[in-house]
């Protein structure tokens, strides 16, 4: 019942912290989000009217430039001049270098005859006076015609200029290098899909597009896009990909021409994209916050109600832990001799049977065979196994006895060295690299040399161990002892590139009988009774360790002198 009452508390709280801060934080960010939507839309169609209005500028001016470099030679030189061959060859040259969009030059009398050429056709002596451009020139005094083939079977485009003598009209014509001027209209670049390109009023390239489009082409939006307008047009369609383009269009000032700018809206609005999925991003994070925020404060509420019971029964079960560990602790002194003692007589009978075997082989008693060599093999095993368990006991007793230190003084610089000699064989057999470090000595402290050997030499096995695990016997484990003074205390440290100990166990490593050991592979009272030597000597003990990369274990002792 009470369970049921907290559980719809808990509901209650929590659904009046979730709906009171979700719902006009959700409503803020959908107004906010459309509102920047429609501003930054308009923003980047504004931008790209203006810079496609800019653009036909100087496209128109370019045409302008021409008709105009044209213009001035035909009033500079006159027909006579130019029908003769070389005089227009230096003219062209002139012009090259004013344009090089200039492919050829010719003249025309009033009859249509192409008089003089200077290019890389034959078209000097053909007769152009039913060309659609020839009579546009003599009818309008100029003329830019649209992208055509004519005799030379290529696409291009002329700039003519028809000019008047006292007795006759004569044409000076001009071809237009057309990808040149498609270099030119290209030049307007918008992000990374945008390109510009020209079509005429039938919707036909003028220019070639870069992403697929050829001169002479017809245009597949052309019907959506040829509306005469003022200014700068722009709408949205879909190509044959199905990619969807903002289209920007101009009419040039002085040309029938119609001037195309599209550009993908995903890269055209891509600013507004981004904020968008900021937008989505601050808002689930925002979301997941007050989410978070609301249930960790539903539960802490409820939990506050319930935590003195939990904490009562936390208390209880760790109490009758401790007694447990006391008597084990009282009691283990007396098992640890009532053990030694079958083992002594058990040790000494073992010898008497090793010393009684040989005489027997000698005598001719005991013949040499299988079931001699099991029995010896046999015998082998039982002296381990008694050694295994007397050092067990051994580690009992020491645990159990805490026997009072005779501390002296040291110098570090003199025990550790003895310390890694005594395991040097050990980790060479072990396949790992000992490592030695000392500040010059002396390093002095006041410690029991005895007890602080058996605690060097239990991390220094507990290291090897870990180290075997985890890179075998082959090579691989590097063990690393440092001595160093650090103001008034002298630290040794012992690290090792094992295994590492998990967050877990960390905190329970100084505990007695807890072992990462494997079965049989160690009682678990090694680091306990290290924990206990260090801090009646004064000092204190620590560990670092990370999994998978190693472990390092940090004396502090007090220095003496």
């Amino acid at each position: 019942m009470q369970e049921n009452h907290y559980f719809s508390l808990k509901r209650k709280i929590l659904a009046s912290m979730l709906i009171t801060p979700l719902v006009p934080f959700v409503l803020a960010a959908v107004v906010a989000y459309e509102h920047f939507s429609i501003s930054t839309k308009a923003d980047a169609v504004s931008k790209m009217e203006r810079i496609v209005e800019d653009h036909a500028g100087l496209v128109d001016t370019f045409l302008k430039e021409r008709k105009a470099d044209l213009g001035f030679v035909a009033e500079a030189y006159g027909y006579e001049s130019l029908s003769d061959q070389k005089t227009l060859s230096q003219v062209f040259k002139i012009l090259q270098k004013e344009s090089n969009a200039f492919l050829d030059l010719g003249i025309f009398d009033q009859a249509g005859v192409h008089v003089a050429y200077h290019g890389p056709y034959e078209l000097a002596g053909k007769l152009y006076s039913d060309s659609q451009w020839f009579n546009q020139v003599r009818k309008n005094g100029s003329y830019v015609s649209d992208i055509f083939k004519g005799f030379r079977k290529v696409p291009h485009f002329v700039i003519a200029i028809a000019q008047k003598d006292e007795d006759r009209t004569w044409v000076l014509r001009a071809t237009i290098d057309p990808y040149l001027f498609t270099e030119v209209v290209e030049k307007v670049r918008m992000g990374k899909t945008g390109e510009a390109y020209i079509l005429n009023q039938e919707g036909v390239f003028q220019t070639s597009r870069r992403s697929g489009g050829d001169l002479m082409e017809l245009d597949p939006a052309a019907e959506n896009l040829l509306t005469q307008h003022h200014g700068a047009r722009s709408c949205i369609l879909k190509d044959k990909n199905v990619s969807e383009y903002l289209y920007v269009t101009t009419w040039l000032p002085s040309q029938p021409w119609l001037l195309v700018a599209r550009q993908e809206t995903s890269d055209t609005f891509a600013d507004l994209n981004q904020a968008g999925f900021w937008v989505l991003i601050i808002a689930l994070v925002g979301g997941a916050m007050i989410s978070f925020l609301a249930f960790y404060m539903s539960n802490r509420i409820i939990a506050r109600i319930q935590q003195a019971d939990q904490e009562k029964s936390q208390l209880n079960q760790q109490l009758v832990v401790a007694g447990r560990l006391a008597e084990i602790g009282e009691m283990s002194s007396g098992f640890a001799h009532e053990i030694n003692n079958p083992l002594q007589i058990i040790r000494a009978e073992s010898a008497l049977i090793d010393t009684i075997i040989p005489d027997l082989k000698k005598r001719g008693e005991l013949q040499e065979s299988e079931d001699s060599r099991d029995m010896e093999d046999s015998l082998e095993q039982i002296k381990k196994q008694v050694d295994r368990c007397a050092s067990i006991t051994s580690a009992i007793l020491k645990f159990a006895r805490q026997k009072d230190l005779t501390p002296q003084t040291i110098d570090l610089c003199e025990t550790l060295p003895e310390v890694t000699h005594m395991i040097a064989r050990k980790a060479e057999l072990d396949g790992v690299a000992l490592s030695l470090q000392t500040e010059p000595p002396p390093i002095r402290v006041n410690a029991d040399p005895a007890q602080l050997q058996q605690v060097l030499l239990n991390l220094i096995n507990n290291a090897i161990y870990a180290m075997v695990d985890r890179h075998g016997t082959a090579g691989g484990g590097e063990l690393k002892l440092d001595c160093n003074r650090e103001g008034d205390k002298a630290v040794i440290r012992v690290k090792d590139n094992g295994g590492g100990i998990s967050q877990e166990n960390m905190e329970k490593i100084f505990t007695p009988f807890f072992s990462t050991k494997p079965v049989g592979k160690g009682t678990g009272l090694g680091l306990s009774i290290c924990y206990g030597i260090i801090e009646k000597m004064g000092g204190n003990i620590t560990v670092n360790s990370e999994p998978g990369v190693g472990t390092e274990f940090v004396i502090t002792l007090p220095a003496a002198g």
